[in-house]
């Protein structure tokens, strides 16, 4: 009887282990999915959209196929800059299995992104979308701002404008939470260095008739018109404002303007404008390096936005080797403690509010001559040390700063 036991026993044990044995194996295979979200048909297409799946994968590229034994599979998705489209892709990735969400490139998608993550214990990485808000009132302990903010941006710029000569603005602002966030923050850098604020309109997103506004702005008397927008909304904006003169009696500038909106202006509608980058692909042999690669995919020179994806998907999948663990929790504080080292930041890092800090380009658009190769569009005037150009996280208003 004692031996029948346990030759029972042994059986038992043997098919429980194989049986351990086989789940493990799939759980091992089983993809870590790392799905992409942004604005693949709209104004922001350009800024991100296929270009920022393309720097995913090339993330993926340089680290491996793999992670902890595990294949890595990028997703993708197009929320048409509708919130309750973004809201049902991430649902839908979320409960299937997707570790993580990149880019977003809509404000108001990465506000209603953050509570999410939280809600099915995931990650958020948002690079395309630069609200203050995201690593401030509506921050998440599950969500990570990478790339540049509204207060950098305003900071940087009008620090530099008014010190040369022009103090009274207008704004001219897309109306939803990144254009509003645009202005706020502008208006805060604007006082802070002694200008004033005259006046404000507001237009709705993908607008192409910018006519009243711009009337608006010219019969305001402001030395400055303050276009608060981005991708093509910017594009169509600063067009009309050549065509109807506005240009020849004030100073028209931009918040945000990335490559390929200067691209699609020209040199000659573009030079002269000043705005802030979080990365440009003609800075150093790593990023040149990096924008030929992406290039010969794309048929075109990489924004700041898209190589943040590339570096916020390198640093996700880096974290999780170091983890040995793809588990939320354990991920995001591995990301903390992990230096941001790679082509778009050397010396990266994430605050307690998660905001990754790192150090960003005042730039200017330069003339038609002084354009020496294809895409050669910018000049870097000043570099302004990540500690600097970010809030601080006690400054930032994140709510959960004061309970960790």
């Amino acid at each position: 009887m004692t031996t029948e036991i346990t030759r029972r026993a042994a059986i038992a044990g043997g098919l429980a282990g194989a049986a351990m044995t086989r789940r493990a194996h799939a759980q091992a295979q089983k993809p870590v999915r790392i799905a992409v979200i942004n604005d693949q048909t709209g104004v922001y297409s350009d800024l991100g959209g296929v270009g920022s799946i393309t720097a995913a994968k090339l993330a993926v590229e340089d680290f491996g196929p793999n992670v902890l034994d595990r294949p890595i599979e990028i997703l993708s998705g197009d929320h048409q800059n509708k919130p309750d489209v973004g809201v049902a892709l991430l649902r839908e990735w979320f409960s299937s299995g997707a570790e993580v969400a990149a880019d977003f490139a809509n404000s108001a998608i990465s506000l209603a992104a953050n509570p999410l993550a939280v809600q099915y214990d995931k990650i958020a990485l948002h690079c395309g979308s630069t609200s203050s808000a995201i690593s401030g009132v509506g921050c998440s302990p599950n969500g990570i701002h990478w790339a540049q903010d509204t207060y950098a941006d305003s900071t940087a710029l009008f620090q530099g404008l008014l010190k040369s000569g022009p103090k009274s603005c207008y704004f001219i602002t897309v109306d939803y939470a990144f254009g509003l966030a645009l202005e706020a923050d502008s208006v805060r850098a604007i006082k802070k260095f002694g200008g004033t604020v005259v006046g404000a309109v507001k237009h709705p997103l993908g607008d192409s008739d910018y006519g009243s506004y711009l009337a608006s702005a010219a019969s305001s008397g402001a030395q400055v018109v303050v276009i608060a927008s981005a991708g093509g909304d910017t594009i169509t904006c600063v067009k009309q404002a050549a065509e109807f003169g506005v240009t020849q009696h004030q100073q028209v500038v931009t918040p945000i303007l990335y490559l390929t909106d200067v691209h699609a202006l020209s040199l000659r509608a573009a030079q002269g404008l000043q705005f802030v980058q979080s990365w440009y692909w003609d800075l150093t042999d790593a990023s040149r390096a990096w924008a030929k690669r992406f290039e010969a995919q794309m048929r075109r020179k990489p924004t700041d936005l898209q190589a943040a994806v590339y570096s916020s998907t390198l640093h996700y999948l880096k974290s999780a080797q170091k983890a040995g663990t793809t588990d939320t929790k354990t991920v995001l504080a591995a990301m903390k403690a992990l230096p941001v080292s790679d082509m778009f930041t050397p010396d990266g890092h994430i605050q307690a509010n998660n905001k990754m800090i790192f150090d960003v380009h005042l730039m200017r658009v330069k003339k038609p001559d002084e354009s020496k190769y294809p895409w050669d569009y910018l000049e870097q005037i000043a570099t302004i040390p990540g500690d600097q150009a970010f809030r601080s996280p006690a400054d930032s208003g994140c709510p959960f700063v004061n309970k960790t």
